[in-house]
């Protein structure tokens, strides 16, 4: 999925990979001595100073923790580097190597989080190793906005109705780009998931393992399915949860996304519906068209919140009621959110939701980069560039799609556009000849990785093994299922590939 214009795109896959967020628990016990080294499989010669550095491993909590070194540019390996940093949680023998989407999310913390939630089995087995990608979290991060900066962008109106909203919006994006450029030099235009992937080969031969395990979630599903496309020959077993189809354009992509959050949404109103208490009234057509008439009112006039120097904007609305809807087990957190919107004119409560989905703090201050450096990676990543006129033609496909969401997402689809850099980087064939069987996940209702993604990046795979959950929210394997966990652990532990669709 491509990122919007006017910051709606961030939508895609930004989320903390689980049905639910989990908490960031270290694993008890003593501190594990044992340091990874590297493999002596063979690297390629340019980057063999790369594949064989010598890494200095500290204890971080039980952990063990160390940074190193990769190109920025692949193509100038004796040029400028930048350093990544790495956590190994545990002390299994093998290694599973983790990603939680975004693109932007830590894949350090998710290595703590994920480790708390495996299956004892999983966890006996494996050493979890969270790889921050180049530009994001503990890694040298992507710098581009100031936090005041980025507020304006949040800000900025998601459905332009004049010209000048529209200009507004493409200032804001390359204003950004021109920032990271400012900030971080020549890495702005080297984040593309093909040179993450190839860092991801560095890691894997730098902890001494001669094949890669992977578990990605969201957008960790493209990393991981680039990985085996680069290094087919290199991949162990690889878990995609919450697929992304790699070979989508950005319009198509931003329809399937529109479709997801339309199913989601559909989900959440029956539910609420079906409760004398629900803001939105009893009938479900109703219901959509009272959230959409609310979003007109919040364009024309921000609702007041408890902050009255930052009143509810329709870009904090639509991400405020977009968010609730990752995880079954946050709807509840939206229909209060909307109880004080629509009943009391009180915008607080879809702010806050807002602000979690993007880390902000009550002191204006931003958690992370992860909602910048996602535009720089997903313009890089891109396929095709479609103008404003392209966008425009299949509108009206996308409001007929999602009243609520479509005309965001569709407007958004044009945002690269005007992103000012592209990657060089090679393209690959996705369908990874070679590479053993990989379980590729996909949840019905999912709003952010639409199920038909997962069964498409299944065929796309040669060795693609589909695995569906019949539910609700974003990602699978952390939403409690138990048919998908114990499909997923029997993979990971004993090699097992289920021979048709458990259809869990």
């Amino acid at each position: 999925m491509k990122k919007a214009l006017w910051i709606v795109g961030a939508l895609v896959v930004a989320m903390i990979a689980a049905g639910g967020v989990t908490a960031a628990v270290l694993l008890t016990g003593d501190d594990h001595t044992k340091k990874p080294s590297p493999s002596p499989s063979k690297a390629p010669d340019a980057l063999e100073k790369f594949y064989t550095q010598e890494l200095d491993w500290d204890s971080c909590g039980t952990d063990e923790c160390a940074t190193f070194e990769v190109p920025v540019d692949y193509e100038e390996p004796d040029g400028e580097t930048t350093e990544l940093s790495m956590r190994v949680v545990g002390d299994g023998d093998e290694h599973l190597f983790v990603n939680p989407g975004g693109p932007g999310a830590s894949a350090i913390d998710y290595a703590v989080s994920l480790s708390y939630d495996l299956d004892s089995d999983v966890r006996d087995m494996y050493s979890i190793v969270g790889v921050d990608p180049r530009g994001v979290g503990q890694s040298s991060p992507l710098e581009c906005y100031d936090d005041e900066e980025f507020d304006a962008y949040v800000d900025a109106d998601p459905t332009p109705d004049t010209p000048e909203e529209v200009q507004e919006g493409q200032d804001l994006y390359v204003g950004m780009a021109e920032a990271c450029e400012k900030n971080s030099g020549d890495l702005a235009e080297h984040v593309s998931t093909v040179e993450a992937a190839r860092d991801m080969d560095i890691a894997r031969a730098l902890v001494g393992d001669d094949k890669l395990n992977w578990f990605g979630a969201s957008y960790g599903t493209f990393l991981g399915a680039t990985y085996a496309a680069l290094f087919p020959e290199q991949v162990g077993r690889m878990v995609l949860d919450g697929a992304i189809n790699p070979e989508l354009g950005a319009i198509d992509s931003a329809l399937g996304q529109a479709t997801g959050f339309q199913r989601s949404l559909e989900s959440y109103i029956d539910d609420c519906v079906s409760d004398s208490d629900c803001p939105l009234g009893t009938d479900p057509a109703a219901a959509e068209q009272k959230l959409v008439d609310f979003l007109a009112q919040v364009d024309a006039q921000p609702l007041p919140t408890d902050d009255e120097d930052r009143p509810l904007t329709e870009g904090q609305a639509f991400f405020g009621i977009a968010l609730p809807l990752y995880a079954e087990s946050y709807w509840t957190y939206l229909t209060d959110a909307l109880t004080a919107a629509l009943n009391e004119g009180d915008g607080t409560a879809l702010q806050e939701l807002s602000d979690s989905y993007f880390e902000r703090d009550k002191d204006g201050s931003y958690g992370s980069n992860q909602g910048q450096v996602i535009s720089a990676v997903n313009c890089l990543d891109t396929i095709d560039r479609p103008s404003q006129a392209e966008v425009d033609e299949r509108l009206a496909e996308f409001t007929s799609v999602s009243p609520v969401f479509g005309r965001a997402l569709g407007l958004g689809a044009g945002a690269c556009a005007v992103w000012p850099f592209e990657s060089d980087a090679e393209k690959v064939d996705y369908a990874a000849e070679g590479a053993p069987p990989i379980l590729v996940l996909g949840t019905t209702r999912d709003p952010a990785t639409p199920y038909e993604q997962a069964v498409e990046l299944a065929d796309l795979l040669d060795s693609g093994v589909l695995v569906t959950r019949d539910g609700d929210g974003h990602t699978a394997y952390a939403s409690g299922n138990k048919c998908i966990v114990d499909t997923v652990n029997d993979y990971l532990v004993d090699g097992t590939v289920p021979e048709k669709d458990p259809e869990c």
